[in-house]
């Protein structure tokens, strides 16, 4: 119960004893010497932190504890007393007792030692009954002329915190003019800052006007005070407006030279909250990015890249002139650090800069080639990545780079080669100056290849854009050469040798790599069967490793990818066919059609002999016999679809991606209207004596604002009245509803207490409790509530991740005519993990890389009353506030099935993968499932209940 707990600096965990143990306490204090009381006194501190009141303790320790010249006694002295109950519950004044520990803190105050005088201002700041301070007063302010800095620093916090009393000002009248004084004479630097501090709170007009005094000298201040400086110039600021901004700024700029970097940091802030000048960004950009290359800590940089974000969202044409700085941070080897450096620095690609840019990634990508590097796949698949976007963005720039990326096809990292040979497909498409150069330069490197993806994609780019005859030649002898001889394995009598690739000549070195089996002819007769994967090759060894790895696809091939299999056939078909368009002899392309056969034959072979411990799958199957049956009666339509057709669905798909980017773009942008009727002061009319440089680009600045309608910020209104939640029933004797504001990690609970009844209620308190990764920042204090009054009461609640939580608690209050105290039971508040997840986009090959690793995965089962699959994915999107991946034309049609990708981030980092598989019943219903899959279990489960709940199409 929030009733037993006492505030105190000193939490410790303590297991209740037996009821002898206070008088064990007791005599250890009257008898014991300095240790024996140091640890009687723990124990008793101990008792009252778990709710024990010890209620004759207190004399013992007056008699018997306060006369001890032990520190660590007099230390653990000031936490009993801060521990212990001081005021009367009744009446709520000071306990009569409590008279007696003044004249020992009075000794304190005047103790030799600084140390006890020290603690002892440092325990007074914790006091709030007037009665024992009032007497204590004259021995605080004498302190301030103490010798040591420790006593004085203490001193004036003391008076700072008596002051902000309610009876503060009668205790202590002249404290703004004593803290003053001893402000201008202090040396020690958290002294000052204390005083200054004092000043700011209480007499805030003293604490500019010393400001403004010491204006030129700000800037040899020690850094705590230049901190409270800050400070103290934004809340003027916020609350004056433009009057006298330009000398705060200018007092701002000043410190951006400090040699502290929290300070710098801080100003940077400061600048930008207060003036939207492109001098004062400006300046703030560069602090940013000259802390981003000195600062080694990655938290810190990561800090400064959120900050340069933000500027980067209001004042984009002045962030464009530090890109350059800011991409000296990727020489950080962090990989959140650098990513985070591309994104920022993608959004400030201009016709200006993107030569420089990618000419500076470009020199990044080579640095990737050294084995020493950090993390060299990783990162160079963000670089190719952050290329293709600004080439996609300025095509002009693709010639520079594109045959350099070409040389990492063969990259050991598959992702970082699967991203260039996306990279590739797509520049050939829209710059058709570049068709000639990359084809040739693929053809060159395409033995290199060894990931099956990368070679998939990269005999698609072939067998499209190989269009002259020389380019058809080359294609169709690269493809040969890297499938080997053939067949791909031999059936051979016993005893006879099964290696299909033997050559004729004479072998010195002769390496074959195969594998036999026997197996039984249809005649009953055995035979060997083998598989060869490398050719035996005579003198020199060299040649042999040369020849053997120019054959990827044919070990490819035979580890049983069937699919890309199916993908050479299907090249090795459009390059006969445009070859017999641009091949004036017919013998030339009846012959390299026969060769094309010839293959397609081998792999069917192979596929269903039982060499290989899986057969072809029916889909391979089907697509090579397509391919035979082509090459051996091909009509024009035919032709036309595997020429043309296939080229020209690219280029749509590629046209409907920059369109969805493009609006994407457009609903980004803020649209923002002044109202008719707004005010707008126009400083171009005015007078502009007195006024520095900074201060007229700030008014013109705001007069842009005003006019644009930036300032304007039109609430939600329906969707603030969706977060007041009712806590509890009319009837009850106390009314109370919580508005709920959640702002990334935190949540608000402004929770408004109305007292119903013609009582009086004393000691109410606002009790919470959570479940969850939840957690409560700290318990409301206790009110007394008037008749038909009411009270606002905030709570602050941290959240540490997206599970589902749950708040819940009770309202206890006391009255007069009823001793017990009374308890109303609150309804639960349940956090929607809507309030953290926002709609965010990935690249397909992202997203399925992700739904590969990810190991958390929730299965729903469609059960809706929706009957039409696109209306579902709707719903579903909007309920779950994602995104969804799936482009609009691969959902046109009604084929009675739907798949699509949805994706989300959460403001804790975390990655939510929906897979949405329905199809439409003959009775017109909808069944399937929808698939959740994160990288944590709370994400998976809160997002699978929430479409639990909203898929049926209700409003629940």
């Amino acid at each position: 119960m929030a009733s037993a707990e006492k505030p105190c600096t000193l939490l410790v965990h303590f297991d209740k004893g037996s009821p002898s143990m206070a008088n064990e306490i007791k005599a250890d204090l009257e008898s014991g010497d300095g240790p024996t009381k140091a640890d009687a006194m723990r124990r008793a501190i101990s008792l009252l932190l778990n709710g024990e009141t010890l209620p004759h303790l207190f004399i013992t320790v007056v008699r018997y504890v306060q006369s001890c010249d032990d520190h660590a006694v007099q230390k653990l002295l000031l936490l009993y007393l801060e521990t212990v109950e001081k005021r009367d519950p009744a009446t709520g004044k000071a306990l009569p007792e409590m008279i007696l520990i003044c004249q020992n803190l009075r000794n304190n105050l005047q103790h030799p030692n600084e140390y006890i005088r020290g603690v002892t201002l440092r325990f007074i700041c914790r006091l709030t009954e007037p009665d024992l301070l009032e007497p204590l007063v004259p021995s605080i302010l004498a302190n301030l002329e103490h010798r040591h800095h420790f006593v004085r620093r203490h001193a004036l916090s003391a008076i700072s915190a008596i002051y902000r009393l309610p009876q503060g000002d009668q205790l202590i009248p002249d404290a703004p003019e004593v803290v003053e004084r001893a402000l201008a004479t202090e040396q020690d630097a958290a002294a000052r800052r204390n005083a200054f501090l004092m000043l700011c709170a209480c007499a805030q007009e003293r604490a500019v006007e010393y400001l403004l005094t010491n204006a030129e000298r700000v800037s040899e201040w020690p850094d705590l005070l230049q901190m409270a400086a800050v400070d103290l110039i934004r809340k003027v600021c916020r609350s004056k407006g433009r009057v006298d901004k330009g000398r705060y700024i200018k007092i701002i700029i000043a410190l951006l030279s400090a040699p502290s970097t929290a300070v710098v940091y801080e100003c940077a802030g400061a600048l930008v909250s207060l003036s939207s000048a492109p001098t004062a960004v400006r300046a703030a950009a560069n602090t940013y990015c000259q802390l981003l290359s000195s600062q080694s800590d990655n938290n810190v940089k990561l800090i400064i890249l959120d900050r340069l974000h933000e500027l980067r969202a209001s004042h984009r044409e002045v962030m464009v002139d530090v890109v350059m700085d800011v991409l000296r941070a990727l020489a950080s080897p962090n990989v959140d650090v650098r990513r985070k450096v591309l994104d920022l620095v993608l959004d400030l690609l201009t016709p200006r800069n993107v030569e420089e840019v990618v000419l500076y990634l470009k020199k990044e990508v080579v640095k990737t080639q050294a084995a020493e590097a950090e993390k060299g796949g990783e990162y160079r698949q963000m670089l190719v990545q952050a290329i293709h976007a600004c080439t996609v963005k300025y095509p002009e720039v693709a010639g520079s780079v594109v045959h350099l990326l070409m040389d990492f096809l063969g990259d050991t990292n598959v992702a970082a080669a699967v991203d260039v040979v996306l990279f590739v497909r797509e520049i050939i498409e829209t710059n058709p100056k570049l068709r000639v150069s990359m084809i040739q330069r693929l053809i060159d490197t395409f033995y290199q290849i060894r990931a099956s993806r990368v070679c998939v994609c990269a005999l698609w780019i072939l067998g499209e854009y190989s269009l002259s005859l020389s380019e058809v030649e080359s294609a169709i002898s690269t493809i040969k050469q890297c499938l080997g001889e053939l067949p791909f394995y031999t059936v051979s009598e016993e005893g006879e040798s099964a290696d299909s690739s033997k050559p004729a000549q004479p072998v010195v070195n002769s390496v074959t790599v195969s594998s036999r089996r026997p197996v039984v002819l249809a005649d009953g007769t055995y035979a060997t069967q083998s598989a060869a994967t490398e050719t035996a090759v005579s003198a020199p060894a060299a040649a042999l490793g040369s020849l053997a790895s120019t054959q990827n696809l044919r070990s490819l091939i035979l580890s049983g990818d069937f699919f890309l299999a199916s993908v050479v056939a299907c090249t090795l078909t459009k390059l006969v066919l445009r070859l017999e368009e641009v091949q004036p002899s017919k013998v030339e392309a009846n012959k390299a059609c026969t060769g094309a056969l010839l293959i397609m034959v081998s792999i069917l072979q192979l596929g269903q002999s039982s060499y290989l411990p899986h057969p072809i799958d029916n889909d391979s199957y089907d697509r090579i016999v397509l391919c035979v049956r082509l090459l051996c009666n091909t009509g024009d339509d035919v032709r036309k679809v595997w020429l043309q057709s296939c080229r020209q669905s690219f280029a749509n798909m590629l046209a409907e991606k920059q369109f969805r980017e493009t609006e994407e773009m457009k609903a980004k942008a803020q649209i923002s209207h002044a109202q008719p009727d707004d005010l707008i002061d126009f400083y171009h009319l005015k007078s502009r004596r007195g006024m520095s440089q900074l201060e007229l680009e700030d008014a013109v600045q705001d007069d842009l604002k005003a006019a644009t309608g930036q300032f304007t910020k039109d609430a939600d209104d329906t969707n603030k009245l969706n977060r007041i939640l009712q806590l509890t029933g009319f009837s009850d004797p106390v009314y109370a509803e919580a508005f709920v504001t959640v702002h990334h990690y935190d949540i608000v609970l402004d929770v408004t207490v109305i007292n119903r009844t013609k009582e009086t209620l004393q000691n109410l308190c606002l009790e919470l409790a959570t479940m969850g990764d939840l957690k409560l920042v700290d318990r409301p204090q206790n009110y007394t509530l008037a008749p038909e009054s009411s009270k606002q009461i905030r709570a602050n609640i941290k959240v540490s991740s997206t599970e589902t939580g749950v708040i819940f608690g009770n309202i206890v209050y006391e009255t007069s005519n009823v001793m017990e105290r009374s308890v109303v039971v609150l309804n639960d508040i349940h956090i929607d993990i809507m309030d953290y997840i926002s709609p965010a986009t990935c690249a397909d090959v992202t997203f399925r890389n992700m739904w590969a690793e990810f190991e958390w995965e929730n299965k729903v089962a469609v059960n809706t009353v929706i009957q039409d699959e696109k209306e579902f994915l709707n719903h579903i999107i909007k309920s779950t506030n994602m995104k969804c991946l799936t482009p609009p034309s691969a959902l046109d049609g009604e084929c009675g099935f739907l798949a699509a990708n949805l994706y989300a981030k959460s403001v804790f980092g975390e990655d939510a993968l929906v897979n949405i598989s329905v199809e439409k019943q003959a009775d017109g219903k909808l069944s399937g499932y929808i698939r959740i899959r994160s990288k944590t279990q709370g994400i998976a489960l809160s997002l699978g209940d929430k479409i639990t709940l909203k898929q049926k199409g209700g409003s629940s």
